[in-house]
């Protein structure tokens, strides 16, 4: 029996989906305010809990073998959630990270989750971590999606920066599959793995690739990285909620490309082009 957090969310709902294909037992963790409609579709159990209450979390794990946490780590909630598990004697763990770790930024949650995989090594867990790049899919998703929004609607995209740095984003079902086979296949207890898409494209490339499935030609305007960071500087200055910032240049232009070779080893991971991808998400919302 698994005990699933983070079950309604974006991958969370993917996760579920391929437990219940591969007929798993699972119990859903989840607040009283969360949309149950796919977990009541997919006809499994759930308990009413909050990751910010210890009791909650104990008596969600109760008569469970296993432990899949999709929830975020970068909101502290890992030292409760595995003090919950060592004390009901849940040893089986599957903990979802990111490799937004590796980042030469220093984000608030940056700090939050290094710790927590720390604690989760230290732990007497038989853990598997796992590190997804960029994640994409459906309309849900909070990255791809917010791209063919906007080329749908202009014919010139700003770019900040060349352009040239890396991505490796990660369609969801793919992700699902190896949270899955990680759970499966014993040679993933104590390992880490990092989870990427098929290849490395700069984002130029993904901006093409995009646009060509969409049916538009897209032309690229670039500015320079230098000016972009100190144009959103004075733009976060006048501004009382600025949408984006000047931090963020500097992460939209570090290199994200991650090698999955050992997730291909031991779990047989096989992920699809972007190009196939950016299609199925355009053809699936």
């Amino acid at each position: 029996m698994i005990l699933l957090t983070g079950a309604t969310g974006f991958l969370g709902e993917f996760v579920l989906e391929e437990l219940v294909n591969r007929g798993h037992e699972v119990t859903c963790f989840v607040r009283k305010t969360s949309n149950l409609e796919k977990i009541k579709r997919e006809n499994v159990n759930y308990v009413y809990g909050e990751l910010d209450d210890y009791k909650s979390i104990c008596e969600a794990l109760k008569g469970k073998e296993t432990l899949i946490n999709i929830a975020s780590l970068g909101f502290g909630h890992a030292p409760s959630i595995i003090n919950a598990c060592e004390e009901i004697g849940v040893k089986r763990s599957i903990f979802v990270s990111t490799t937004g770790i590796f980042t030469k930024l220093n984000p608030d949650s940056k700090g939050v989750r290094l710790e927590a995989e720390k604690l989760i090594k230290e732990s007497n867990l038989d853990y598997t971590i796992i590190r997804p790049t960029m994640i994409y899919g459906t309309s849900k998703d909070r990255n791809m999606w917010r791209l063919v929004k906007v080329l749908k609607k202009v014919p010139v995209l700003p770019i900040l920066g060349s352009g040239s740095y890396l991505q490796q984003p990660v369609y969801v079902k793919d992700l699902a599959t190896a949270i899955v086979s990680a759970y499966e296949k014993p040679v993933s207890i104590k390992k880490v793995y990092n989870i990427s898409g098929a290849k490395a494209l700069t984002y130029n490339e993904v901006v093409d690739i995009t646009g060509e499935t969409l049916g538009k030609k897209v032309l690229r305007l670039h500015i320079p990285m230098k000016l972009s960071y100190n144009l959103l500087k004075i733009y976060e200055k006048v501004s009382k909620n600025p949408k984006l910032k000047a931090e963020q240049v500097l992460r939209l232009n570090e290199n994200k490309d991650f090698s999955y070779e050992e997730a291909k080893q031991d779990l047989g991971y096989n992920p699809l082009s972007f190009n196939e991808g950016i299609k199925l998400e355009l053809t699936e919302r």
